[in-house]
């Protein structure tokens, strides 16, 4: 029910939409949305703005105390030196000397705005304790002048400011102390942060300080002036907001009226075209039954074209294998031939040799069931030694090497045995392993050389054919397995080698076939899983 009602109000909502009022409500959207973007951003301007102005305050309280520590120490700094300078100048004994300076340090003049005055302590044990100095110079409370004082004085708050000064003067000869005193020309006690030094030649703690609601009055005059400049600069920026509010509105009726005016020129349209479109409908159909007969016989096309190719690679597959066992019996004809002209032919050469044209004569009647059976779906593996398939192998290839100087190294161990298909694994040996011969002659390689060896381990056993052949020149080296792919001359090679070896390497033993290039030349690894 809750489903039916949400549709129902969507398409009431829909069929309030035509072509009449869409510009209408154009404006009426883009009002709403850019109202509600103006207000967003307004608040979240404010919000920042005051956010930031508390966080310039807070850095300005900082600075400001800072500034305020700075300036006491400053103003001690100045007496210390002028205290310093008197002492040079004068020929007047110590005593003499302490007591002009007590002099003018009671006639210097301090603010009255901000109550801050020199006060001046001698200091008898340095250790703290009662009667621990002497107060001599004081304006604020000249009740106390020539007075012993203690450390353990508590001002109101029970703070023993004395002893905490003198904590630090022990340590580090100067002192920034907080604590609450009595202002001067009130009876009130505020809060006064005080710097102390330690003049040592005299014994002397020359402090200066300055009453906390003297600086909160500084304060409050910096915020009020900034909070002024804020106020003032959110309310022109809340204008401009309302400024480009405005402009808004204006260019989206004005872009509502252009869209009235197209969406009149296509309604015309759109009418000039309906008797075109209806008679388009009308013969549809048979337009769609003539087209569909079209692709019924381009794709016959394709499928009779997809039959002559794959035949055709199949016979280049099969001219490709068939190539090496072919001159492999010219060679043995042309030698017993040779070995008959000479008189040299005796019947041990006659039978060794008839045996080797029976071997390869075999293989290629094998060739022609691998690849018969390469396209079966039915095909079952067995179990067979890698050694003896690589003999097998040898026997068909092996005097081509030899004719051509090239030596061949076999490293596999009698022991291994693979669970693959043999037939199809020997025609991959015997293409990557002829490939490797066409590429060391071709280049004349100097030495030419190929080796096969092997490594093993938990799962898989690996099968490396490697040559000093310079290498696979070609970018990307997977390139070589593309079908039709060859770098030879169009009467020596079809390109379909490789491609074949590895489809059968990697679909029919699930393994991998890959090539690399080693610091001699191509190294082709396969991986068949045990």
């Amino acid at each position: 029910m809750v489903s039916y009602q949400k549709y129902l109000y969507m398409g009431i909502e829909l069929k309030f939409i035509t072509e009449k009022n869409i510009s209408k409500i154009i404006i009426y959207v883009f009002i709403i949305i850019m109202t509600s973007m103006i207000l967003m951003i307004s608040y979240f301007y404010v919000k920042n703005t005051y956010e930031d102005f508390d966080i310039q305050m807070e850095r300005f309280v900082h600075e400001h105390y800072k500034n305020q520590k700075n300036s006491l120490k400053k103003e001690i700094d100045t007496i210390i030196d002028i205290i310093k300078y008197n002492a040079t100048k004068s020929g007047e004994n110590e005593t003499e000397l302490k007591e002009d300076t007590v002099r003018l340090l009671n006639n210097i003049s301090f603010n009255k705005d901000k109550s801050n005055y020199i006060f001046v302590y001698e200091i008898l044990d340095i250790n703290g304790g009662d009667n621990f100095a002497k107060l001599l110079v004081n304006p604020n409370r000249p009740d106390l002048i020539g007075k012993y004082i203690s450390t353990n004085y508590e001002d109101i708050n029970g703070k023993k400011f004395r002893e905490a000064f003198m904590d630090d003067i022990r340590v580090k000869g100067e002192s920034y102390t907080g604590y609450a005193y009595k202002k001067v020309f009130t009876q009130e006690i505020k809060q006064k942060l005080s710097y102390f030094k330690y003049f040592p030649r005299w014994h002397w703690v020359i402090a200066v300080g300055v009453y906390v609601d003297d600086i909160e009055k500084e304060i409050e005059k910096n915020r009020e002036l900034l909070k002024e400049r804020v106020q003032k600069q959110v309310v022109q920026n809340i204008l401009l907001f309302l400024l480009f509010l405005s402009l808004a509105i204006v260019i989206s009726i004005l872009v509502s009226q252009k869209i009235d005016e197209v969406l009149k020129g296509y309604q015309r349209r759109v009418q000039s075209k309906s008797a075109a479109l209806k008679e388009l409908n009308e013969t549809l159909e048979r337009r769609v039954e003539d087209e569909i007969e079209k692709n019924r016989e381009h794709e016959q096309l394709l499928v009779q074209k997809s039959r002559f190719i794959a035949l055709g690679e199949m016979i280049s597959n099969i001219a490709h294998q068939w190539r090496q066992p072919l001159s492999e019996l010219s060679s043995i004809f042309m030698f017993v031939k040779f070995k008959y002209s000479i008189d040299q032919l005796d019947q041990e050469m006659m039978k060794q040799k008839s045996k080797e044209a029976e071997t390869v004569l075999e293989y290629m009647s094998h060739t022609i069931d691998d690849f018969r059976n390469f396209f079966m779906p039915k095909k079952e593996a067995e179990k067979f030694n890698l050694r003896s398939a690589m003999d097998s192998i040898m026997t068909i290839i092996s005097s081509a090497l030899s004719n051509n100087s090239i030596n061949i190294t076999i490293c596999v161990d009698t022991d291994i045995y693979l669970n693959t298909y043999i037939n199809e694994f020997e025609q991959v040996v015997l293409n990557i392993i002829t490939n490797a011969k066409d590429v060391l002659l071709e280049k004349e390689i100097e030495k030419p050389w190929i080796k096969v060896y092997t490594e093993e381990d938990e799962h898989t056993i690996t099968i490396f054919i490697e040559d000093n052949g310079g290498g696979i020149q070609v970018k990307p080296r997977n390139k070589i397995f593309e079908p039709y792919f060859t770098t030879k001359k169009d009467s020596d090679g079809t390109g379909i080698g490789l491609y074949m070896s590895k489809t059968i390497v990697d679909k029919n033993m699930n393994g991998k076939l890959r090539v690399r290039n080693s610091e001699h030349g191509a190294r082709f690894e396969i991986i068949i899983p045990r």
